[in-house]
């Protein structure tokens, strides 16, 4: 395997933690949205991960002799949150149904905060490892000269 593939792999895991971050602060922005244009209030979205085989046009070739292929990480869908709405006694609501209540989101803002600081040490962690593949093969480059 060559150091070029493996560079594949920890883009792959910014590139799912960049698109976690987003369903997140999507999340966070509408937390007390209580109409959307499909009618009623807005649902949660989760991300699901899965692996993914990796390759690289450098290093196909590397691929092919060395065996396996690298696996990395992507999205395969983001997932609508199937629970029912919370419902608040809200009477002067604009959205507020006759008996007072208004459908809220189940949007937990401390919980998507905790979450949004794991994508974020998760993103973290893949330019760490970036870095120590690019020092892999800048040493790499010097013991050729």
């Amino acid at each position: 395997m060559s150091l070029l593939a493996l560079l594949s792999v920890p883009a792959s895991g910014m590139a799912a933690q960049r698109a976690r971050t987003e369903v997140l602060v999507e999340n966070l922005a509408n937390s007390e949205t209580t109409r959307t244009p499909d009618g009623g209030p807005y649902r949660r979205k989760d991300v699901v991960f899965t692996t993914s085989p990796q390759t690289s046009a450098f290093s196909s070739e590397f691929q092919r002799a060395l065996g396996p292929h690298v696996d990395g990480v992507a999205v395969t869908e983001v997932v609508l949150d199937a629970r029912e709405p919370t419902k608040r006694f809200v009477p002067g609501h604009p959205d507020a149904g006759k008996d007072g209540y208004v459908s809220f989101p189940n949007v937990n803002p401390a919980e998507d905060m905790v979450d949004l600081m794991s994508a974020s040490r998760g993103f973290q962690s893949n330019v760490s490892a970036v870095v120590a593949i690019k020092d892999m093969i800048q040493r790499s480059l010097e013991l050729l000269k």
